[in-house]
């Protein structure tokens, strides 16, 4: 018989969960031990990262907290995960164990004057077309909107919404349930600032099992798309286009190699530079103007959530995935912001060879994704001096340590996960008391 603590949790979560609950089989354990990581030909070279030993499908938020606390008891690691579409590692289960598969968990629970609550699971779509059936909007959403809330709040950053109301740690978040790794967890409910400590943090200081979130009122969106014959006319416009008022929700430019790798679509014509912005109707006219005095034209106005929802799929580090897809092994990218992307363009695509821009309107300055040929690590990284050289802000996206605030996060943690169970691997930073690794 055999009495590992690996199979008394299975048994247990089998009493707990149903037989549907819970999996042993390699396939489901493969499945819930990959993410998007594959994105970076960096962490790509290493993986696998993990594989589960165990996965568990909790259907809501307290059976999320009474599986957290089964797992604690029999001291078991455990790796969160939504919808498995970050692209960083996050979810990769580096200690084996338990992953906690938190997608069936997906009710919307309350749609209230000003907020939205729902389970983890709940994909950012449904809570906007929940909010946008009582008149509002959520303040965000990522550019994988069908990604869940827990995924996002825990692993994302931004996205579509972000010019007006930057990151998803900038207010976004009203209040959470949140469950620690202890043996008699709970749903822990935290409010305001209590909350944020939880945001961006791969769950690694608390698990988030229900999130409610800032809603606004509805506005009338259209999806805006234009194209010139150069990347320069379209970037000489993108910072102006995303100051309008009302503030658009999204703002993106590609250079022509970027927009041939799309998928077709006869408003983003090939062999062309392309603009497409989710814009407030009233400000359209003011975009074309602006498009045409760069010599652009405008290619359609759409109306209707799912246009919106198109462009928001093609933003961020999607322009990435289409690249990969059209050439394989061929290209990577790295997180970039600052005024250099627009005055200092032909500088920052030297930087890497190959080096082509996506770029989004930002609240303060530009940002986007450099992408370039991939050849090697030490090449990548070599060029983050060359980046800070030209005054570009740069984040790595090819590690998956958790780096929002790494020493609140490891202080949050010596509380709410004494044993060190949750996310393995994820939180490196020294010690507040020692200087030594915590990990």
């Amino acid at each position: 018989m055999n009495d590992s603590p690996i199979a008394a949790l299975e048994a247990e979560l089998r009493e707990l969960l149903g037989e549907r609950g819970v999996s042993v089989e390699l396939a489901a354990r493969q499945r819930a031990s990959t993410d998007g990581a594959h994105l970076s030909p960096v962490i790509k070279e290493q993986l696998p990262l993990g594989l589960a030993e165990l996965v568990a499908y909790p259907a809501n938020a307290e059976l999320i907290a009474a599986t957290v606390a089964a797992a604690v008891r029999h001291g078991i690691p455990i790796t969160p995960r939504g919808k498995g579409t970050g692209n960083y590692g996050q979810a990769i289960p580096m200690a084996g164990g338990l992953v906690l598969d938190m997608s069936r968990a997906r009710a919307i629970t309350e749609v209230g004057d000003g907020f939205i609550t729902a389970e983890a699971g709940a994909s950012m779509s449904a809570l906007e077309q929940a909010a946008n059936a009582a008149g509002q909007q959520i303040l965000m959403y990522p550019s994988t909107a069908n990604s869940s809330v827990g995924g996002f709040l825990s692993g994302g950053s931004g996205g579509t919404g972000s010019i007006k109301h930057g990151s998803n740690s900038d207010g976004f978040v009203a209040a959470l349930d949140v469950v620690h790794a202890v043996p008699n967890a709970s749903l822990v409910h935290v409010a305001g600032e209590a909350a944020q400590p939880y945001v961006h943090t791969y769950g690694t200081a608390g698990i988030i099992a229900r999130a409610t979130v800032v809603t606004e009122p509805l506005q009338d969106w259209r999806g805006f798309f234009a194209s010139f014959d150069t990347f320069e006319q379209a970037i000489s416009v993108i910072r102006e286009i995303g100051h309008l008022e009302p503030t658009p929700r999204l703002v993106s430019a590609d250079l022509a190699t970027l927009a041939n790798a799309l998928p077709p679509d006869p408003a983003i014509p090939a062999d062309r530079a392309s603009l497409r912005a989710i814009l407030d109707l009233s400000t359209v006219a003011a975009a074309t103007a602006l498009v045409e005095a760069a010599g652009g034209r405008v290619e359609d106005v759409r109306e209707g959530a799912q246009a919106s929802m198109r462009i928001s799929m093609m933003s961020y580090n999607h322009p990435i995935e289409f690249l990969q897809k059209v050439y394989p092994d061929r290209y990577f990218h790295v997180e970039v912001s600052g005024d250099a992307l627009v005055d200092r363009i032909d500088e920052v695509h030297a930087v890497y060879p190959g080096g082509m821009l996506h770029i989004e309107a930002q609240h303060g300055r530009p940002i986007g994704m450099l992408a370039g040929v991939y050849s090697s690590a030490a090449e990548v990284f070599a060029g983050f001096d060359k980046l800070t050289e030209l005054g570009v802000g740069y984040h790595n996206p090819h590690q998956w340590f958790v780096d929002f605030e790494p020493e609140r996060t490891a202080a949050l943690a010596a509380t709410t996960d004494p044993q060190r169970l949750l996310n393995p691997g994820k939180l490196v930073v020294p010690s507040v008391s020692t200087g030594a690794k915590v990990s």
